[in-house]
């Protein structure tokens, strides 16, 4: 099951910086909103990065950043889940509050597969905003990727 969370990370990168490339090479072009959900997608990343290894939060889940930063946040971002996948079991149970404070409790496996989700669900919207903007979107398919 590693080996698969590492593949779905691999992917994740690999269409994030699809779509970096894009972001960059059109940055006339490419809508505030397109570039607001690119970073909230690296912002929640980092931050479920953190909560696993129960560091605070670097970044707050709808940070700003400019487009080399999202390149280094995103780099480093997929570096710490590989670490994280290499370093827990994927069963260990983590402990961390939510936004209100509340405690919860999840499986390495279950955030790991959050961070994934989350960041598909807005790649989803930021391919609507390429589209109103007469720009192409990124093919984010998990299948397409693997098909390379």
């Amino acid at each position: 099951m590693k080996t698969f969370f590492k593949e779905l990370f691999e992917y994740n990168y690999g269409v994030n910086q699809q779509l970096w490339d894009v972001l960059n090479t059109h940055a006339d072009q490419v809508s505030e909103k397109a570039l607001k959900l690119y970073c909230h997608i690296l912002n929640g990343h980092q931050i479920w990065n953190n909560r696993m290894e129960a560091k605070g939060a670097a970044l707050g889940i709808w940070d700003a950043h400019t487009l080399l930063q999202c390149k280094d946040i995103d780099t480093a971002n997929y570096a710490h889940s590989l670490s994280i996948i290499g370093q827990y079991d994927l069963n260990d149970a983590i402990r961390h509050a939510n936004i209100k404070g509340k405690p919860f409790s999840k499986k390495v496996s279950e955030i790991l597969f959050h961070i994934i989700n989350h960041s598909t669900y807005h790649r989803a919207q930021i391919a609507t905003e390429f589209r109103q903007s007469g720009l192409d979107p990124v093919m984010t398919d998990f299948i397409f990727f693997e098909r390379g």
